[in-house]
């Protein structure tokens, strides 16, 4: 194990021939920040530690393993998340490039295959001679630059010696995680196909219609099911953009019917009108043999689940893969700790990338471990070159680095984190206009990175 080194080396960019930059975690941070390092010819250890021990939500062997679900949400470029993308792919991205290679139907989504996802990755990186340790790291090494790149999930003893090196206690909330069911087990008898708004009936959701009296009977059973217990240690503080179903129907009887219920844009083919409330099943995987309930992160027992979901018009007999369940988000408080590189603000040596530094999603958290490898590579040089606020990285950082330290929380990329724009525009019209202004820019990055010789010239 890589435990307790120690060294009198924490200049380690300044040496002539640097070690190895560490990072220590397999998730999408972490292959992400290792494929930018090794594409600047720099020496990479990247350190997992499945399969010798998995994390209570972690079940594959596999790197990048998708977990909470299978999607990266929106592709539009108009926004912000699908703009994020838009600019990891322009800088090389591993993760966009395995996305997109892996795709299954989704709609304006862009979901994955989450096993052809992983393996698409894990194939990548060996092409590049990228070493990978499979065992823990229990605690920080202190020889060599570090990307901390463990995820919510980071295990106990790793979460110690972090906690000793920032000095700051830590934060945390809950993740739910969808249920995914088998396709033969739907009804497609009861299912239409179809995605919002879009009037071809070769959508690429199938979805659960019900009548207001099916609705308010489920309402009532999903408001008062039972729910895990949680352990000692644990609170039920959730991310607001990721709350429990049933959390969000104890807020009234129509909270559901306004998100992941909502019927607005889809019409029941037999009845030629709009139901009353909608579950949309999402395609899991590229054979088309699993299906993911839309929005539908619980933390009931499994038993309830399987009596409460089984009332979804369509799923009476629905067969369940995988159940919702819900996990420990642990991380750090950004704002009192990181500068816009991601280095720790006591020791330039520590970078920390992905989820644990405060963002939350898929895309947001390979982002971060983006910009962690290009500015481990900028530090072996002796700078920083960190994208501008104008663009959705930029955005995310200045978020995670400027935000009031004492009411942080995690954050999806959204507009309202980028600078207001110059002038005054339509709101239909802000998205295309926030995109053009950030590709613009984005090209001031990629040429301070060409200029020190940091990415290769287009």
């Amino acid at each position: 194990m890589y435990n307790n080194l120690k060294s009198d080396t924490r200049n380690s960019q300044k040496e002539t021939h640097p070690k190895p930059i560490i990072i220590i975690g397999g998730g999408l941070a972490g292959c992400e920040a290792a494929w930018q390092i090794s594409r600047r010819s720099a020496d990479v250890l990247l350190y997992e530690m499945k399969p010798a021990l998995f994390s209570p939500a972690h079940k594959s062997p596999l790197l990048a393993e998708l977990v909470c679900s299978n999607s990266f949400r929106s592709n539009a470029t108009e926004s912000a998340v699908g703009l994020l993308k838009e600019e990891m792919r322009v800088m090389g991205s591993l993760i966009m490039e395995a996305a997109d290679a892996t795709a299954v139907p989704a709609g304006k989504a862009l979901a994955v295959d989450r096993t052809l996802f992983s393996n698409y990755i894990e194939d990548r990186l060996a092409s590049t001679g990228t070493r990978i340790i499979r065992e823990e790291v229990t605690s920080i090494p202190e020889d060599s630059i570090v990307i901390i790149a463990t995820g919510p999930l980071t295990s106990e003893s790793l979460a110690k010696s972090i906690a000793s090196v920032t000095g700051n206690e830590y934060l945390y909330f809950y993740d739910a995680i969808s249920p995914i069911v088998d396709a033969q087990s739907i009804d497609y008898g009861t299912v239409f196909r179809a995605s919002r708004y879009d009037s071809s009936g070769e959508g690429d959701y199938l979805n659960c219609p019900m009548t207001r009296d099916e609705y308010e009977r489920f309402w009532t059973e999903l408001s008062s099911g039972d729910e895990m217990p949680l352990r000692d240690f644990e609170d039920r503080r959730c991310f607001e953009g990721c709350l429990p179903v049933e959390v969000l129907a104890r807020r009234g009887i129509k909270t559901l019917l306004f998100g992941p219920m909502k019927p607005v844009g889809l019409t029941d083919p037999k009845t030629g009108k709009r139901p009353h409330a909608v579950v949309q099943l999402r395609q899991e995987n590229s054979e088309g043999t699993l299906y993911n309930l839309v929005g539908f992160q619980t933390k009931l027992t499994w038993p309830e689940q399987k009596r409460v979901l089984r009332m979804i018009p369509g799923l009476e007999k629905a067969d369940f893969a995988r159940y919702g369940s819900i996990h420990r988000n642990t991380f750090i408080n950004s704002p009192a700790l990181l500068n816009k590189s991601l280095q720790l603000r006591s020791d330039d040596n520590i970078f920390v990338a992905g989820q644990i530094t405060g963002v939350e999603g898929y895309v947001e958290s390979a982002a971060m471990g983006l910009v962690a490898g290009i500015n481990a590579c900028c530090w072996l040089t002796g700078s920083r070159i960190v994208p501008p606020e104008t663009t959705a990285l930029g955005a995310l950082l200045s978020h995670i680095t400027n935000a009031d330290y004492k009411t942080f929380q995690p954050m999806n990329v959204n507009f309202g984190l980028f600078p207001s724009l110059e002038k005054r525009v339509p709101k239909k019209m802000r998205g295309r206009y926030y995109a053009e202004r950030s590709l613009t820019d984005l090209k001031m990055w990629e040429e301070e990175l060409i200029a020190s010789r940091l990415l290769p010239e287009p």
